[in-house]
């Protein structure tokens, strides 16, 4: 899994631009193999003119899906290099009209065997992976011109719904479970230690001196995280789990808050937590929150996923107000 792919929906964007360029790059490849001058970026523009004649660059851009200035400076290029001739609209004096040269009439029939040869090969790899056109056509709706409307519409409401840091209740147990081990799943497996702690939080930290809280945003439990006390005034940060569709809102910094809140108010001594070195992600937040690694992991820990061990120092110079 790469790490835009576990960012999911919300870097779509890049993945989709990440699969242009590699096959953008195939292309490249299977012309050159055959001898053809072409790059599979002018593709849209070449074919397009082949197939309707000449066009204007508003018009190619609309058909093609992408903006004006792109058009425009592709254009520009091909014009320059002698693939394009480029002529005054008769209409619009302002406006140019792009037609294919006869050096690019020439390539593109040589061409149009290795376009064919293309498109079986996609049509056969996409039926491979379990894709079909429709599948494709649907993804192509996505972007849409409402989309960023609605998207607008849901942060204009996430911001006026803060999110508020409340303590465990009875009937929050579930979400403390559901949270952890959601994440848990995602990354490791849960552990013998980890189901007893998740399926008895008030015996294991309420009743030894803990706390547990929950991240609200409006009617749901988006997160949580515990201050377990594994000693008299030692106490480890626990059992943070962010919901993945509330991620990159600043939950789990509130949590964290939250939990070295309650352990200075306790009065606790030391503070620590252990993780695992891939979640970057995390460790980032534990280091800007005062978190300082340790030499070695932590000699009696629960749990065989732990390689990296932290202690908090106090909040950081530019935090700590």
């Amino acid at each position: 899994m790469t790490y835009l792919s576990e960012m999911g929906l919300l870097s779509l964007g890049s993945q989709l631009k990440a699969i242009s360029d590699q096959l953008y790059a195939m292309a490249d490849d299977v012309y050159k193999r055959h001898g053809i001058d072409l790059q599979g970026r002018w593709f849209p523009i070449l074919r397009l003119l082949h197939d309707q004649g000449p066009m204007t660059v508003g018009d190619i851009a609309t058909a093609v899906g992408q903006t004006h200035s792109a058009i425009s400076q592709l254009a520009n290029r091909l014009v320059r290099e002698g693939w394009l001739t480029a002529s005054s609209d008769a209409h619009d004096r302002r406006t140019r009209r792009l037609a294919l040269t006869a050096r690019a009439e020439a390539v593109i029939r040589t061409a149009k065997p290795l376009w064919r040869a293309m498109k079986e090969g996609l049509e056969q790899r996409v039926r491979d992976t379990g894709l079909d056109a429709a599948m494709l056509e649907a993804l192509a709706r996505v972007p849409g011109r409402e989309l960023a409307d609605m998207i607008s519409e849901r942060a204009a409401a996430y911001r006026g719904g803060a999110v508020s840091i409340v303590p465990f209740q009875p009937g929050l147990r579930d979400h403390f479970y559901r949270l952890n081990a959601d994440w848990l799943e995602r990354y490791f497996q849960l552990e013998p230690y980890d189901i007893d702690v998740l399926s008895n939080p008030e015996g294991v930290i309420l009743s030894t001196g803990g706390a547990i809280f929950f991240a609200q945003l409006g009617d749901e439990i988006v997160g949580t995280c515990a201050l377990l006390q594994v000693s008299p005034g030692e106490y480890e940060l626990t059992k943070m789990g962010v919901d993945p569709k509330a991620q990159g809102m600043g939950i789990g910094r509130r949590l964290i808050e939250a939990t070295i809140a309650e352990f200075q108010r306790l009065g606790g001594r030391e503070l620590f937590l252990e993780t695992n070195s891939k979640l970057k992600t995390a460790i980032r937040l534990y280091e800007t929150s005062g978190f300082e690694h340790q030499p070695a992991v932590k000699a009696d820990s629960h749990y065989s996923r732990a390689d990296t061990y932290m202690i908090w120092r106090g909040w950081p110079a530019s935090q700590a107000a």
